[in-house]
């Protein structure tokens, strides 16, 4: 018990003793800066601890910022790739976004075009002054970029399954893996040119369960991400379109109804309006056969055949 209680205090004395030390030593930069000139002017240390951070193509050099009481530290930025090396006389060219910056970082994303080593340097400027440069232990290769997984969104519009890809930029290449979750369901594979747009993959069936996975493939480096975690969703029965489809049969009956009623109602006004059915009048009406009628005139005839011709006189004087 007591040999670990000494242990413990022995910790924590070489903790302290080791923060006192830092202190001291970073008391010390800053009180000798003064006195570290050079015909009255202070030398600045190089930065340090140079580093790429490198993800999805994405270049950043980091490296330790400088701090100087009172002051705002500048830095510079160059590379040299495998060209300017083998036969530009060793040139070193200014990153484009970071000469200079006031970060201790720099997004060298643009200045690396080629799958080829690039050394890179950094030196800190204080006004007029400029520190020594400083370089990256290892030249910088893009091939060693981490890739991962891209991210996805998986929707169903109607019966169609539709993936949108996360968009990595314009050398992002996908591989979109996707297939039946049944017992010996076949895996099928599309090829999606760019991130950010919805890309129909398949008409499913209804009750069918569906999963998709990808992977981001970067054709300048031959590389590949992993698979991202596979996504699943599910369609559902065809209980929806059968109701649809009755209520669109009995529309249907309902509207051939209507039609032939109409079409019947409209036949039989034109039908009165142009040929309408006139009744004779009763006078005109024969309620005899015809032989008698045509008997009973014969009659007539006869007896008006027997009327006495009165001469003129006897005319005359009837009428006085």
């Amino acid at each position: 018990m007591f040999q670990v209680k000494l242990s413990l205090q022995t910790q924590t004395l070489m903790m302290i003793l080791e923060e006192i030390s830092a202190s001291l030593i970073m008391w010390l930069f800053y009180a000798l800066i003064p006195c570290l000139l050079v015909d009255g002017v202070a030398i600045l240390p190089a930065p340090q601890n140079l580093s790429v951070q490198s993800t999805n193509m994405k270049h950043v050099l980091m490296w330790s910022p400088m701090i100087v009481p009172g002051e705002e530290i500048h830095y510079s930025v160059e590379y040299q790739g495998e060209y300017e090396s083998l036969y530009a006389s060793h040139i070193w060219i200014p990153s484009s976004w970071c000469s200079p910056t006031k970060d201790p970082e720099c997004d060298i994303t643009d200045d690396i075009t080629a799958t080829v080593p690039y050394n890179l340097r950094v030196r800190a400027i204080l006004g007029s002054q400029a520190s020594a440069w400083s370089t990256l232990k290892h030249p910088f290769n893009r091939n060693s970029t981490i890739l991962t997984p891209p991210g996805m969104e998986i929707t169903k519009d109607g019966f169609h399954l539709v993936v949108n890809l996360e968009d990595l930029g314009s050398q992002f290449e996908f591989l979109v893996t996707y297939w039946r979750k049944e017992p010996g369901a076949q895996e099928h594979v599309k090829m999606v040119r760019s991130g950010g747009i919805p890309v129909h993959l398949e008409t499913m069936e209804p009750g069918t369960v569906y999963c998709v996975k990808a992977q981001a493939f970067v054709r300048a480096i031959g590389k590949h991400s992993t698979f991202s975690q596979a996504e699943c969703v599910k369609v559902q029965g065809e209980t929806l379109p059968l109701v649809l489809a009755l209520f669109a049969f009995v529309g249907f009956v309902l509207m051939l109804v209507v039609v032939s009623l109409s079409i019947w109602k409209m036949g039989r006004l034109l039908r009165y309006s142009c040929c309408p059915a006139v009744g004779l009048p009763d006078t005109l009406k024969i309620t005899n056969s015809p032989q008698k009628f045509i008997s009973c005139r014969r009659e007539e005839v006869e007896a008006c055949a027997t009327t006495a011709v009165l001469s003129p006189e006897e005319v005359f004087r009837s009428w006085i």
